[in-house]
């Protein structure tokens, strides 16, 4: 099994994550992002969007983290990410979809621009901050006031919901707006229960 991905991409650490959890490894292809290997012909094999991460799993690829992380959960042995209750269940696919829909976009326009623009020598548009910063104080109010009420997003157990806001979760820091999570005691509580698993300390890490 291969990953092709680069170290600090949000969607790359989302997989290895998952592999992690499962307690599984793979070989890492890095995909460098800096030189513009991702929109290569020899990527775009892989993964036609031109983004990372891809997956070769005894040549069956994959792209699209989320679909990769489901589908992870299923092909491998270990603990299962995915509640078995159907409440529950839903509850992380509900969540999943508000990471997709709302919170990452949200998020990617306060880190694509406070923290990687400069890194690439791009200019800031601090239009889009702006508005990341809105539109993401509605989206963490939102998960703060379930999140009130029990431990996870899908509940009482760590799901593959969690795992698709931490990346985001993570950069919030760096970009200098750590504060929208810190202020939310519940949003606070839950970071720190889930950074402190094993599976993220080793992948953020990388």
């Amino acid at each position: 099994m291969k990953v092709f991905g680069h170290p600090k991409s949000t969607c790359t650490r989302k997989v290895l994550t998952t592999l992690a959890e499962k307690g599984h490894e793979a070989e890492f292809v890095l995909v460098d992002l800096m030189t513009g290997a991702h929109k290569q012909p020899e990527h775009l094999a892989r993964q036609p969007f031109g983004v990372v991460p891809a997956l070769e799993d005894d040549g069956f690829m994959m792209y699209e983290s989320r679909a990769i992380a489901r589908y992870l959960d299923r092909r491998l042995s270990g603990p299962s990410l995915t509640p078995s209750d159907p409440r529950a269940y839903g509850r992380m696919e509900q969540w999943l979809s508000v990471e997709q829909s709302y919170f990452s976009p949200a998020s990617l326009k306060i880190i694509f621009n406070l923290m990687f623009a400069p890194m690439m020598g791009r200019p800031q548009d601090m239009a889009a901050v702006d508005q990341g910063k809105q539109d993401l104080a509605r989206v963490l109010d939102v998960a703060a006031e379930a999140l009130s009420k029990q431990e996870y997003l899908a509940g009482s157990s760590f799901s593959l919901a969690d795992i698709c806001w931490m990346p985001y979760l993570e950069y919030l820091f760096p970009a200098g707006v750590g504060e929208m999570v810190t202020s939310r005691e519940p949003i606070a509580a839950w970071w720190q229960r889930i950074k402190s698993r094993p599976s993220w300390v080793k992948v953020s890490a990388g």
